[in-house]
């Protein structure tokens, strides 16, 4: 008899909203369901955002405001409970939301909506839902839209910390918008990565440097991250990481010494690119020292020319320029050809290449 009365209940949820046609259901088989099953995930930096739902079709109903009444909680699809899950904190709509996995409800009204996130993500439906079990509510307005017909969540406005997630079903949208602390969390993340096995590759650390670098964030820790690097193995690019840590830190005299040593362990290609870096920040005496001093080393670089070719054609020595242009084109592999053609092309009719 029990049984009897858990199959009944069952089949009463599949009658409220979420059924949306023929076709054969089972409580107690797998067999397919006419509200689909989905699964959406967004990340932003590092941090995964995923929600897992079923997909209900208006089928010619009035859903809210008609099957699903104002002001009730509704399971925000199908079937189970709508779950989202965070692999770290964030916010929403302003307010934290630490890491997990939550039951997601939505109670509709006619101006504003309220999302909820439950601590409970394992019931069916709304049915057990226990507002002593919130994890956070937010109220948002919700949008008037076309008619669509399968309901839907989608990550909108996508920026690098942010984004709108948006369930839209029958003529309604309703957007709550989720932030993350991206770097905060990736420099908690790179704490906990360096302890594995990557803490022996004088690459990792170098790259952990580099990010704090780009983020400007924590440069003291930049510069232990860089010591450690050149620590496991000293070379131009983890000097040069180090001495554009110091530079932030407005310690020249060691930036310096540092940039000094990195262009000592250099090879003619991170020379040529270093001295392409200075030029393009208008640091042209800085580079034109450094494409003699790589074309003096090492001359038969096809590269090196083209770095001579550049320095003639910022002094507008064009003729001169063209010259080392075609020298480099003399010996440069196939795939660069075409690219070298254009630029004595460009020189000879004295336009300038940088």
């Amino acid at each position: 008899m029990r049984r009897y009365v858990a199959v009944a209940a069952l089949m009463i949820a599949w009658l409220v909203v979420g059924a949306t046609g023929a076709g054969a259901q089972s409580a107690l088989l797998n067999l397919p369901r006419a509200s689909q099953h989905a699964r959406v995930t967004q990340r932003l930096g590092i941090t995964d955002i995923t929600i897992d739902y079923h997909r209900p079709l208006v089928n010619g109903r009035k859903i809210f405001g008609g099957l699903q009444a104002y002001g009730e909680v509704w399971r925000a699809g199908a079937n189970e409970n709508t779950i989202i899950e965070v692999s770290d904190p964030v916010t929403i709509e302003g307010q934290p939301l630490a890491k997990g996995v939550y039951g997601l409800h939505l109670i509709p009204g006619e101006t504003s909506w309220v999302v909820v996130f439950s601590k409970n993500s394992t019931s069916w439906g709304s049915f057990s839902y226990d507002i002593a079990e919130d994890a956070l509510r937010v109220i948002v307005k919700p949008q008037t839209i076309e008619n669509h017909e399968a309901l839907s969540y989608d990550f909108d406005d996508l920026k690098p910390n942010s984004a709108v997630v948006t369930m839209r079903w029958e003529k309604v949208a309703v957007p709550f918008k989720v932030e993350v602390n991206t770097p905060e969390i990736v420099a908690q993340s790179l704490r906990n990565q360096l302890r594995g096995r990557v803490r022996f590759e004088w690459q990792a650390w170098d790259d952990a440097a580099g990010y704090l670098l780009t983020e400007k964030i924590d440069l003291d820790e930049a510069l232990k991250y860089s010591n450690k690097s050149i620590e496991l193995e000293d070379r131009y690019e983890n000097e040069m990481t180090k001495s554009k840590v110091l530079a932030a830190l407005n310690r020249k005299g060691e930036a310096d010494a540092a940039q000094k040593k990195a262009l000592d362990l250099a090879g003619p290609l991170q020379l040529h690119a270093f001295a392409r870096q200075l030029l393009s920040e208008k640091h042209n005496e800085e580079a034109f020292t450094i494409f003699r001093e790589n074309a003096q080393k090492h001359p038969d670089m096809w590269f090196v020319h083209t770095g001579m070719a550049r320095m003639y054609s910022a002094q507008g020595k064009f003729d001169d320029a063209a010259r080392e242009m075609k020298l480099a084109l003399a010996t440069a592999p196939d795939s660069q050809k075409s690219y070298l053609e254009g630029l004595v092309r460009q020189l000879e009719a004295k336009q300038d290449i940088n």
